[in-house]
C-alpha cells in the first residue's frame, strides 16, 4: 500500500525551510567575497537585477513542478516524460556530490564556534596559518565534519514537518538575530562608513564583463537551483498554497540574508583598514582577524558570527539530503530511516575523501584529472552539473509543459490570480535558458582542466543514455 506523501504543516515552516535551502554558505561566504572581488555597490546592483529575474523565475517553476506531479526530482521528470528522467537523476546525483564536500565546510564553521572562545583570536598574526593548519590536519577537521552530518541525519530523520520544517522555524529566526548582532555593533565602529559606501554606492568603474557573469552565476547559485531542493519541497506543498507569492517570499529572504551578510563584514573590515577583495579566505581568515582587534567583545561576536555560519551551512544541507533522500523513498520505495541513514554513511565516507585532500593526501590528485577530491566534487557541481540542471529545468517546464497546465497551476485551478504569468512564461521560455547557457558555458571554459569538463559532460551523457532504468 503506498504511503500518503508527507506535507508541510504551514506556510510559515514551507517558507523557513525554502528559504533555509536558498540561505547557506553562498550568501554568508561566497556573496561577501565575491562583492569585495567585483567592486561593491556595482556587483549588489547588477545581482539583484538577474535574481530577481532570472532566479525567482527559475524558483517557481521549480516549485511549480514539484507541486504538479507531486513527485521529488526524478519523478517529477520521469511523469512527465520518460525521456527526461536524466534530468532529474541530475539534480540527485547533483545533491549528492556537493554533499560530498559540504560538510566539511559545515564541519569547520561548527569547529569555529568553539575556537572563537578558546584561543583563536589571541594571536591576529596567527589566524591564517592556525586555519591552514587545521584543515591539513588528519582527524580533526573529520571529527567536525561527522558531528555536522549527524545533526543533518537527525533533522532529516524526523521527516518533513517534525525534522525539517521544526528545525527551519527555529533556525531561521535565530540566524536573522544572530546576523543582526554582529551587522549592528559592526555599525557602531569609527569608519564604518566607509564599508556602507563600498556595499550601497556602485561604483560602475569597477564593472567588467566577469562582473555581470559572477553575479548571474551567485544569483543563480544561491537560491539552490538546478540541484533538485527546490523541486522536492515544492512537491511537498498542498495544492491550495500560493506559488508565486511563496517564491516571491523566498527570494526576497535569500537576498535578504546575502546583503546582511556583508553588512556584518565590510563596515567592520573598513573600520581596521583591510583588503574588501581577498578571495575566499574571507570568512575563515580575514573575518576572525577582525574579531581579533575588538578587545573583549571580539570573542563573543566571533562565536555568534560562526553560529550563524553553521547555521545556514546545516539548512542547505539538510534540504541537499532530503533531496536523495526523497529519490530513494519515491522511487526505490525505501522507508525514511533507511534512506536517511544508508545516504548519510555514503556522503560521509564522500566527505572524508574531500576532507583528506586538503590534509595528508593534498599532494595527491585524482589521476588523469589533476584535482583532489574536495576539488573534484566542487567542480563537477559548481561549473558543470548545476548551471546545466538549472537549464534543463527551464527548457522542460518552457517547453515540455504545457502553457494552461502551468497557468492552472500557477492560479490553483482559477482560484487566485497571478497576473505576471505572460511576462514569468516569456521568461522562463526565452531568456532564462539563454541566460543559464551563458553562465554555464563560461563556467565550462573557466575549468582550468579540460579532462575535468570533459569528464562532466561524459557524465551527464551516461545519465542521458540510461536513467530511464532507474
Amino acid at each position: 500500500m503506498e504511503t500518503k506523501r508527507e506535507q508541510w504543516g504551514t506556510r510559515f515552516g514551507f517558507i523557513m525551510a525554502a528559504a533555509g535551502s536558498a540561505v547557506g554558505l553562498g550568501n554568508i561566504w561566497r556573496f561577501p567575497y565575491l562583492t569585495g572581488a567585483n567592486g561593491g555597490g556595482a556587483f549588489i546592483l547588477i545581482y539583484l537585477g538577474f535574481i530577481f529575474l532570472i532566479g525567482s523565475t527559475v524558483m517557481l517553476a521549480e516549485f511549480t513542478v514539484g507541486r504538479m506531479t507531486q513527485k521529488a526530482a526524478v519523478g517529477a521528470y520521469k511523469s512527465v516524460s520518460r525521456n527526461w528522467t536524466f534530468a532529474g537523476v541530475m539534480g540527485v546525483l547533483s545533491a549528492f556530490l556537493i554533499m560530498g564536500f559540504y560538510p566539511v565546510v559545515g564541519g569547520w564553521a561548527t569547529a569555529y564556534i568553539l575556537k572563537s572562545v578558546t584561543g583563536l583570536l589571541s594571536d591576529s598574526a596567527a589566524i591564517g596559518d592556525a586555519f591552514g593548519a587545521f584543515i591539513s590536519a588528519p582527524i580533526q577537521p573529520l571529527l567536525w565534519t561527522v558531528l555536522f552530518m549527524l545533526f543533518n541525519i537527525f533533522i532529516v530523520i524526523r521527516g518533513v514537518g517534525k525534522g525539517i520544517e521544526m528545525a527551519s522555524k527555529v533556525l531561521m529566526p535565530l540566524l536573522i538575530i544572530l546576523l543582526l548582532s554582529v551587522a549592528g555593533y559592526g555599525l557602531t565602529l569609527p569608519g564604518a562608513q566607509e564599508g556602507i559606501r563600498f556595499l550601497f554606492v556602485p561604483d560602475f568603474s569597477a564593472v567588467t564583463g566577469n562582473t555581470f557573469l559572477s553575479a548571474l552565476g551567485q544569483a543563480f547559485f544561491s537560491l539552490s537551483l538546478g540541484m533538485g531542493c527546490m523541486v522536492t519541497y515544492g512537491s511537498y506543498l498542498p495544492k491550495d498554497s500560493k506559488l508565486p507569492s511563496s517564491a516571491g517570499v523566498v527570494t526576497v529572504m535569500d537576498t535578504f540574508f546575502a546583503i546582511l551578510a556583508g553588512v556584518a563584514i565590510f563596515p567592520a573590515l573598513f573600520a581596521f583598514g583591510m583588503e574588501p577583495a581577498v578571495g575566499p579566505g574571507l570568512v575563515f581568515v580575514v573575518v576572525p582577524q577582525i574579531f581579533a582587534r575588538m578587545g573583549f567583545i571580539g570573542p563573543v561576536l566571533s562565536l555568534v558570527f560562526f553560529v550563524a555560519l553553521m547555521i545556514a551551512a546545516l539548512t542547505s544541507s539538510v534540504s541537499l539530503l532530503e533531496v536523495v533522500v526523497a529519490y530513494l523513498m519515491d522511487e526505490k520505495k525505501w522507508q525514511r530511516s533507511k534512506a536517511v541513514i544508508a545516504t548519510g554513511l555514503v556522503m560521509l565516507v564522500l566527505c572524508s575523501l574531500a576532507s583528506l585532500s586538503l590534509g595528508i593526501w593534498s599532494g595527491w590528485t585524482i589521476p588523469g584529472l589533476g584535482v583532489g577530491f574536495f576539488d573534484f566534487f566542487d567542480i563537477l557541481t559548481d561549473k558543470v552539473f548545476l548551471a546545466i540542471g538549472g537549464l534543463f529545468l527551464a527548457v522542460f517546464a518552457g517547453f515540455q509543459l504545457k502553457k494552461e497546465d502551468l497557468y492552472r497551476e500557477l492560479t490553483n485551478h482559477g482560484e487566485t490570480t497571478f497576473p505576471l504569468f505572460d511576462a514569468w512564461y516569456f521568461l522562463l521560455k526565452f531568456i532564462v535558458p539563454v541566460a543559464i547557457g551563458i553562465v554555464a558555458i563560461f563556467g565550462l571554459l573557466d575549468i582550468e582542466q579540460p579532462v575535468l569538463m570533459i569528464t562532466g559532460l561524459v557524465i551527464i551523457g551516461l545519465l542521458a543514455l540510461f536513467s530511464k532504468k532507474l
